[in-house]
């Protein structure tokens, strides 16, 4: 199935702005799921590896992913409108919640709904994690070893409670070497296979 692609910066902006009021706590599965399942800007395999980039960037993953597709498709212009598109109705949507929430902050009613959320959140990224699983057939480094990394990560803060910038630079950097390695020898091979 051919990958479509937004036709302006106007299809940018609107498209960034409904998936922004969609994402609501669990963001990465509404992004994947307008992004690659229906407007099909990208394939999964796509999806994941800026999704990755994404997340080492600094600054919220989703807004850091839409600035990237904005500016492949229309340059820095491009990167604009996607931002403006996830930011302005969240916004002014925060600050009126902000305004409501602060009259009724010390209820109960509203933390055990805060609650609820978190845990409803907490799931639909989980549901995303095990979707996007099948991509990992086609990445070099092999779905073992890619589960095996998403596993170390798991332990290394939720159970060791390592610091981020630890997780990222200890295996994160040695995701990095081991597929540099892989698509070297890959490369290599090719080479070997086109002088033959």
């Amino acid at each position: 199935m051919p990958l479509n692609h937004p036709h302006s910066k106007t299809d940018l902006f609107l498209s960034f702005t409904w998936l922004a009021l969609q994402g609501f706590g669990g963001v990465l599965a509404v992004v994947q799921r307008e992004l690659v399942e229906k407007k099909r800007w990208m394939t999964r395999e796509q999806f994941i590896e800026d999704w990755a980039v994404a997340q080492i960037m600094p600054g919220p993953n989703v807004v850091n992913l839409s600035m990237m597709i904005g500016g492949r498709y229309f340059g820095l212009p491009g990167a604009f409108a996607a931002l403006l598109g996830m930011l302005a109705a969240p916004l002014v949507i925060v600050l009126l919640l902000a305004v409501l929430y602060g009259s009724v902050a010390d209820s109960p009613t509203a933390q055990n709904a805060l609650r609820g959320m978190g845990a409803v959140a907490a799931g639909l990224i989980t549901a995303t994690g095990i979707k996007l699983i099948g991509a990992l057939d086609k990445n070099a480094m092999g779905k073992s070893v890619c589960i095996a990394l998403a596993a170390l990560t798991f332990v290394a803060i939720a159970l060791l409670r390592w610091p981020l910038l630890w997780v990222l630079l200890a295996v994160g950097g040695g995701a990095c070497v081991w597929a540099y390695r892989v698509l070297s020898d890959v490369d290599a091979d090719r080479k070997k296979a086109g002088e033959a």
